[in-house]
């Protein structure tokens, strides 16, 4: 199903705590490392997806979803838009519940073939942005959430 309101986003983001991230740069500038970072630093497990570094953020990197040892919930995307086909085959094939592709990755038929197979698809959005929007991380001084309420809703309970 495609995930595109609050309800839906916050469903999503409390009920996937193992993140695979494919295209997770090891550089410190690069937007892929700033949201995982974040994600980390905010209870979530994170598993990077790059097959040219052995290690980033101190978490062992995996060549391609396939080879990570562990259930994934979400497949987070960082590659080019005509990348995200094959991902999300391989996000099916590995028996992720969420396929969700950053801001600028769109790609309709990737996100139809996940949705079909029964993943929530997440699509032209930063995993980063909607945590901080939709649990309290983006303050008046942040960017309008359109989230209007006077009180936040309770982050997700971190994983022990």
């Amino acid at each position: 199903m495609l995930v595109d309101d609050v309800a839906g986003l916050r469903r999503v983001l409390q009920g996937n705590r193992v993140i695979a991230v494919v295209g997770l740069s090891p550089s410190w500038n690069r937007p892929s490392y700033f949201a995982a970072k974040y994600m980390l630093e905010h209870g979530y497990t994170v598993i990077p997806v790059n097959p040219s570094a052995p290690e980033i953020l101190g978490q062992k990197s995996y060549p391609d979803l396939a080879s990570i040892p562990v259930e994934v919930d979400m497949v987070d995307v960082f590659r080019k838009a005509q990348d995200a086909g094959p991902i999300a085959d391989e996000a099916i094939r590995i028996g992720a519940k969420c396929l969700w592709l950053q801001l600028g990755v769109i790609n309709r038929e990737a996100a139809e073939r996940a949705a079909t197979a029964g993943l929530d698809v997440v699509m032209d959005r930063c995993v980063k942005i909607e945590y901080a929007r939709l649990f309290g991380g983006l303050n008046y001084a942040g960017v309008n959430t359109r989230v209007i309420s006077s009180k936040r809703p309770p982050c997700p309970p971190l994983m022990q």
